[in-house]
């Protein structure tokens, strides 16, 4: 995908999208750096031009939880635009050096106005939201560990395009663990499992895939 095609746009014309393009400051991160945490003020929507970022919500019980992770051509921080004056519902970090384009409220409701199909689109970016958190919530009732484990990281590869032979996953195992709501040694010891079969290599804080379609043969399996 083009550093300058987003989804979230996909059917705006040209001009109207240039234009809110434009628009658009230009932030770079620094890998660990947090573009917002959680109870903010929300008066921007952010479109990922490079790189990639964990959004993160910590529970209750102080436990830190990765719900997504988003890469070029994704948008975050989209709730800001349904819900004028609410708060951030989640913390978002760059896992990577990653750069995006922050879109404030007032230029995005106003290509609402000039052009309500825009609702569809943003109905259809929370739609799929919705529908990936809706198949990670039965994983985690369902599945087994070892195979949610499996899946997340072939999910978070896939953030930053096809899952294919030598693409990197820059996420810790803490990380991982807390995408596929397990823990940190069932990580390691799955990930390790397959680095024996061949499917990947281990480096710190990240994770190369070497036969993804093993792994994904694997991660259709329970166990």
């Amino acid at each position: 995908m083009s550093p300058e095609r987003f989804a979230l746009l996909d059917g705006v014309e040209p001009e109207e999208a240039a234009h809110l393009l434009e628009r658009g400051r230009r932030r770079s991160f620094d890998a660990g750096e947090v573009v917002f945490h959680a109870g903010d003020p929300a008066d921007t929507l952010h479109l990922v031009r490079r790189g990639r970022f964990a959004v993160r919500v910590t529970t209750e019980f102080g436990d830190v939880a990765t719900l997504n992770v988003v890469g070029p051509g994704d948008a975050f921080g989209e709730l800001a635009l349904l819900t004028p004056g609410a708060p951030r519902s989640a913390t978002v970090a760059a896992l990577e050096p990653a750069e995006t384009l922050s879109v404030h409220e007032l230029d995005f409701q106003r290509l609402r106005r000039e052009r309500p199909s825009t609702d569809a689109l943003l109905i259809g970016l929370l739609a799929t939201r919705v529908r990936s958190l809706s198949s990670q919530l039965v994983d985690a009732l369902y599945v087994p560990a070892d195979t949610r484990v499996r899946r997340r990281l072939l999910d978070a590869a896939a953030a930053f395009g096809p899952a294919e032979p030598g693409a990197s996953v820059p996420l810790t195992q803490e990380d991982l663990a807390s995408l596929a709501g397990t823990s940190r040694a069932t990580v390691n010891r799955v990930l390790r499992e397959e680095q024996a079969q061949g499917t990947l290599r281990l480096t710190r804080g990240c994770t190369t895939l070497l036969d993804p379609a093993a792994l994904a043969r694997r991660a259709r399996a329970f166990g």
